[in-house]
């Protein structure tokens, strides 16, 4: 980052895609006056705000809500929750904490492991002896699936809730048979072909999602899709600015209006550097190997 900063003098910087690694240069950005569109999830990444530093996917604070949502319309109010030790993992289980009480939802037991761990069935055995009604992990590879895997081996019959970073098909295939029945919440790009026609993201995300499997030969996640994002709001703010100067374009890019990503609609201000609504979700599920809208 300082080498982009103080040698390239780049307009901006695209990426890191991880929470830990965002809030590691955040403050160098802020510094160096460099706009930062982060690809990664934790809200503390534009919470509090700094004036040069965006990121394209949803709040963690969103996330969390589906998730207890979904949990009330289910008839679940007892849960374990577990976590990766990164900044994403931290940041996550924070919001979860925070929002848990005013939707009625009870954790009965948190825990921190290490983001490499190989094994968590001794992390799940505390959950199960706890007799929770529902696990929500939050985490990143590779213990999305090893979370999966192990709850099946301890003979775990309660629902497996994952973050927003759940959204790759590969973490499904790595669970195996395991991973049918997640539930998490996601952007719209990985259901793009089931959305309405009128819908205003479905020409974008079915174009993204042709161009990027044509291309790559693999199925698209939602991450690439985070990084298409900033270019679009980078590109836009150019436009609107008429300038390339750094402090015209972020000065623009904090007065981007139903700008369309593959996230959501953008709508940008002073007071948020994100953008994203609520609506910028679905819940998702795994069902026959894919991922399929909840409620079909």
């Amino acid at each position: 980052a300082k080498q982009l900063i103080e040698e390239e003098q780049v307009l901006a910087i695209i990426g890191p895609s991880t929470s830990g690694e965002s809030m590691n240069i955040k403050g160098i950005c802020e510094e160096g006056k460099t706009i930062l569109l982060s690809c990664a999830a934790a809200e503390t990444i534009v919470d509090p705000v700094a004036s040069y530093v965006f990121k394209t996917p949803q709040k963690d604070s969103y996330a969390a809500i589906w998730i207890f949502r979904t949990m009330q319309e289910m008839g679940i109010s007892r849960i374990g929750v577990v976590a990766g030790n990164t900044g994403f993992g931290n940041g996550g289980k924070a919001q979860l904490e925070k929002y848990a009480p005013e939707h009625g939802i009870e954790i009965a037991i948190a825990e921190v492991y290490d983001s490499g761990a190989t094994d968590l069935t001794g992390v799940l055995t505390k959950l199960k002896a706890r007799n929770v009604e529902a696990v929500v992990n939050w985490s990143i590879v590779p213990a999305q699936s090893i979370v999966a895997k192990n709850m099946r081996q301890l003979g775990m019959g309660v629902p497996l809730f994952q973050s927003h970073g759940f959204g790759n098909i590969r973490y499904v295939e790595a669970a195996g048979e395991a991973g049918e029945g997640i539930i998490f919440p996601c952007g719209r790009l990985l259901v793009a072909d089931v959305l309405p026609a009128d819908h205003p993201q479905k020409e974008l995300l079915v174009k993204y999602k042709d161009d990027y499997e044509s291309r790559y030969g693999e199925d698209v996640s939602t991450f690439g899709g985070h990084a298409y994002d900033a270019y679009i709001l980078l590109e836009a703010a150019i436009e609107k600015a008429g300038s390339v100067k750094m402090g015209d374009v972020r000065d623009a890019l904090e007065t981007l209006q139903g700008v369309v990503g593959t996230a959501g609609i953008f709508n940008l201000s002073a007071s948020d550097h994100n953008g994203l609504g609520l609506d910028s979700f679905e819940m998702l599920t795994v069902k026959g190997g894919r991922f399929v809208l909840l409620e079909q």
